[in-house]
């Protein structure tokens, strides 16, 4: 096995882009649209276009001819997506906000009358104990006066109770919004896998523990040619093929371990208590489970086509940080894709 280093360390600006094609052809439609080329608006378009997500579309057709922008908003919140998890904990801050404010103003309007009724109360007190001779019609009077009072004060009260339920219910619709929103930020949504922030979380994690992050293993897997698969067969094709590949690699996982879609064509999977050889033994696997499972149907009449993967390798005991450990991987991986006679590489090794 081949050694695994920083001199292997080459871009792949051709494996992290998505296809040309599928850029112009959102960027185009949203031009038509009159859609600010915001990040979060290519991420909404792409989801209903390139995506294939037929509500979606649906739903900004429906915007019609010039789509608002909180409109479009609103609908990346509705589908959860990844760049409006932002939004969310915005507009739940402005939502509380706006309501504390009007709870605020629904009491001082409830102790104004709690006042009024108070001092109608002591007025009419000093009125009676001062006439002794008053009439019953006066005092009577005087009690409804106290009552139509008091009733304003109970009215208020209970609206100001109603509407706090009310406010609380809607804190807790909010709340969960921002949950679910949370979560889709970790979550990859063609294969449901976590993604690459909830892999770095998980990362720093383990190095932050008290008993350090010795004893881990960190391994990089990639589709040869992910990018090639896609153009030829469609994307609707390539994402069935990721959560193939999805559902084969976390077979391979414990419960304790940890995997995750971490880009277009990469999956990640840390295992704890495994040293190097343990780690390459299990890439192996890894390797081979993949080429002798996952074939796909071919447009052409050259047979079902298979798919392929390279592999990098890297032990926490070889690296400092977390930021370290993911560039020794990275370092092992693209040491595999240069050589594929040996699609398993180690760092270091």
């Amino acid at each position: 096995m081949q050694n695994a280093s920083a001199n292997a360390l080459v871009p792949r600006e051709a494996a992290r882009t998505a296809p040309m094609a599928d850029i112009q052809k959102i960027a185009q439609h949203m031009a038509r649209l009159n859609v600010a080329a915001l990040p979060r608006n290519y991420e909404l378009f792409h989801e209903a276009i390139i995506g294939l997500n037929p509500g979606l579309a649906q739903d900004i057709a429906a915007l019609g001819p010039q789509p608002q922008q909180p409109m479009l908003d609103e609908l990346g919140l509705k589908y959860r997506l990844v760049g409006h998890c932002g939004l969310a904990g915005e507009t739940s801050r402005n939502e509380a906000s706006r309501m504390l404010r009007d709870v605020a103003e629904r009491l001082a309007e409830g102790l104004k009358h709690r006042n009024a009724f108070a001092r109608a109360c002591g007025t009419i007190l000093k009125s009676v104990s001062g006439q002794d001779d008053q009439s019953l019609a006066a005092f009577l009077s005087e009690v409804d006066y106290l009552t139509a009072s008091l009733s304003t004060v109970l009215a208020a009260e209970m609206e100001i109770g109603a509407k706090l339920q009310d406010d609380i219910k809607t804190l807790e619709t909010l709340e969960r919004g921002i949950s679910a929103m949370q979560s889709a930020a970790i979550a990859d949504r063609i294969t449901g896998l976590p993604n690459r922030i909830a892999l770095n979380r998980t990362i720093a994690d383990l190095y932050e523990r008290e008993e350090g992050a010795a004893g881990s293993a960190l391994i990089m897997v990639d589709i040869d040619n992910f990018t090639g698969l896609n153009d030829k067969y469609g994307t609707q094709a390539g994402n069935k093929l990721l959560k193939k590949l999805a559902g084969l690699l976390q077979k391979s996982v414990k419960k304790n371990d940890f995997i995750a879609r971490t880009e277009a064509d990469e999956f990640a999977l840390l295992f704890s208590n495994v040293g190097m050889q343990d780690a390459i033994t299990i890439a192996e696997r890894l390797r081979a489970s993949v080429e002798d499972n996952l074939v796909f149907a071919t447009s052409d009449k050259a047979g079902p086509g298979r798919l392929t993967i390279s592999i990098g390798v890297a032990l926490s005991t070889d690296a400092a940080t977390p930021g370290q450990l993911q560039a020794n991987v990275r370092v092992a991986l693209l040491a595999a894709q240069s050589n594929p006679r040996l699609p398993v590489q180690a760092f270091g090794r």
